[in-house]
């Protein structure tokens, strides 16, 4: 009998692989007939990771997206999964022990049957607490190896990690190449060894298209003995993304595989479905390398899941460095230029951060280090002049023991800053919170929500929800995706407009486009900010949003404080971090001249302080 190798359609994750926000919730249920029509799929990755997050950020409320998108697919017998980033639940940062318990109950209320937990340290502290927690939520519980390619992250250690996780409870096992740099007779002695130890187990593999190794991979794996292979569609497969499911299906049928057929007129209306999303909103923030495969990605490890954004991240950081390079009369830069030296960096930090395994939060976290370095030397600066504090929480510990040694540079340099270096339970410092969210919602009126998912949400992305209720979020994003639309609508040749409107959702939006080194016209709908007192500008060190705080353990800062030379007075969230704004010297406050949550250039003016 042939063995049966089963699909999963990684839904979000093509989305997420291949730029910023997911679909909207009426796109996903249009969406979901004809993806359980092709016939192809036992699973479909539906939410997890960054699709809560990114539903807020545009201000849409994502426990409804998540409980109209699960439900068809349950009604059909095909299960959904999520991916679940273990200590730090759906965000980048830690959670509260109480926060991480209730997050699975929700989860499974809402119609999510697997959850995909992963730690990029592969530190069994964080993961083994999740298993537990989905499965008493009534989950299944799948325990993630995160792959890499490194002297320390060998065979052997995979399989005795597996073993770990089953031990443990695990009721299956995902092989997450997050990378596709993963090589593939190795994955394939990794998964005989985990079939070896217990066969029955259910093992799934999660590979991206970008280095090349994917195709190779995908058949060294099912030859030993793997259960599910994770797969994308036409517009969003290879590239950063993941293989084609006509590709992998023809390619196991032939070495035979038993696999089932794809309805190809279900196909065709699926595809056709997702070229309407991207062409509705979703390609603005598509950029045009992240279609192509890239062995360049061999060397740095990225992930493709993390290289939608990072394109578009780029696009904003090389505008800013080369803003500063055209004052200071030095050659500006390509984007392939800085794409290079971002990738030598890489290279060069993460064996002296200890080798974290290059996926969320942690591929963020090297990544923005590499980058705030290539930036800093570019300016002449020090190469590690500018480290955000969760960085430094990865390499002091505070996240998970790191799988190597952290470099001695960095060591003397914690201690000189007197930072100290962590080897308790990383949960430990994180306590419980959830009466603190569940006050201020009442405080607010706001509903807690079924199942307490409302009260789950802002536990989870405090930021973000706050954002989401006020309305701020969707004037944000729909402010900025007007002015890519006008961009794009721009003509190539002529007098270039100075001012266009667009109407977007049946809001009309009046946009001002700058050109090379112009400064667009102050745009009438801005915030004003508070009024200028006397004293000396505070400069933001780096572009993005400016926040007073980074959660609601902070006291935020107010005209008349008095400040020390180093306090910390705010916080720039660039790259998915917050990068802490210390006081230069000390005095008071006389003014904050910029609202929270307001975007903010590099050198921009923060705050006053005498």
């Amino acid at each position: 009998m042939k063995k049966e190798v089963k699909f999963s359609l990684v839904f979000r994750d093509m989305w997420q692989s291949a730029g910023k926000y997911q679909p909207r919730v009426d796109q996903l249920v249009k969406v979901a007939p004809a993806i359980i029509r092709m016939g192809c799929f036992d699973r479909v990755e539906t939410n997890g990771g960054g699709f809560e997050q990114v539903n807020l950020l545009y201000g849409e409320n994502p426990n409804i997206s998540v409980r109209q998108w699960t439900k068809p697919f349950h009604e059909a017998g095909i299960q959904t999964h999520m991916l679940d980033r273990a200590l730090n639940g759906l965000r980048m940062s830690p959670v509260p022990k109480d926060v991480r318990k209730l997050f699975y109950k929700v989860k499974k209320a809402q119609g999510t049957d697997i959850t995909r937990i992963f730690c990029g340290l592969n530190d069994t502290r964080n993961v083994i607490p999740s298993i537990h927690y989905a499965k008493e939520a009534g989950m299944i519980a799948q325990a993630s190896l995160c792959i890499t390619h490194s002297p320390i992250h060998t065979v052997d250690y995979y399989v005795n990690l597996a073993k770990t996780f089953i031990d443990a409870g695990a009721d299956e096992i995902c092989l997450k190449d997050m990378a596709g740099i993963g090589r593939p007779v190795s994955l394939g002695k990794i998964v005989a060894g985990i079939k070896a130890y217990k066969q029955d187990i259910v093992i799934q593999y999660h590979s991206h298209a970008g280095p090349g190794f994917c195709m190779a991979s995908i058949l060294e794996v099912a030859k030993a003995g793997c259960d599910y292979i994770d797969t994308a569609m036409s517009p969003l497969s290879w590239g950063t993304g993941h293989a084609d499911i006509i590709a992998v299906q023809e390619m196991l049928k032939d070495a035979g595989f038993q696999v089932k057929e794809i309805n190809m007129e279900a196909y065709m209306e699926a595809r056709s479905l997702i070229q309407e999303m991207y062409d509705d909103f979703l390609g603005y923030y598509i950029p045009k390398l992240n279609h192509i495969n890239n062995s360049l990605l061999i060397k740095p490890g990225l992930p493709g899941g993390m290289m939608g954004s990072l394109m578009t991240d780029l696009e904003d950081n090389l505008k800013s460095l080369n803003k500063w390079k055209a004052k200071n009369n030095q050659p500006e830069l390509t984007t392939d230029q800085l794409l290079v030296k971002l990738f030598d960096e890489v290279a060069y930090v993460w064996p002296k951060v200890g080798y974290p395994c290059l996926v969320t939060p942690f591929s963020q976290y090297v990544k923005n280090l590499a980058l705030m370095n290539v930036i800093q030397m570019e300016k002449g600066k020090e190469r590690w002049s500018m480290i955000a504090d969760n960085i430094w929480d990865m390499i002091l510990g505070k996240s998970g023991q790191l799988p190597g040694p952290v470099a001695q540079e960095l060591v003397d340099m914690a201690k000189a800053q007197g930072r100290e270096f962590e080897t308790n339970d990383p949960q430990s410092y994180y306590p419980d919170k959830l009466d603190e969210f569940r006050q201020e919602m009442q405080q607010n009126g706001w509903e807690l929500g079924q199942d307490d998912e409302e009260l789950f949400e802002l536990a989870m992305h405090p930021e973000q929800y706050r954002a989401y209720k006020s309305g701020k979020a969707k004037a944000d994003f729909e402010k900025d995706l007007a002015e890519r639309k006008a961009k794009k609508n721009a003509p190539a040749t002529g007098e270039m407009p100075k001012q266009i409107k667009v109407s977007l959702n049946g809001q009309t939006y009046e946009v001002n486009i700058a050109y090379g080194d112009e400064a667009p016209a102050a745009t009438a709908a801005a915030a004003a900010p508070v009024a200028a007192g006397q004293g000396t500008d505070l400069l933001a060190p780096l572009e993005g949003k400016f926040y007073l705080t980074k959660d609601n353990s902070e006291t935020p800062r107010k005209v008349g404080d008095a400040v020390k030379e180093g306090d910390v007075l705010g916080y720039i969230e660039a790259m998915k971090t917050f990068n802490a704004i210390r006081a230069d010297k000390a005095g008071t406050i006389t003014a904050i001249l910029v609202n929270s949550g307001d975007s903010v250039e590099e050198d921009d003016p923060i705050m006053k302080i005498a």
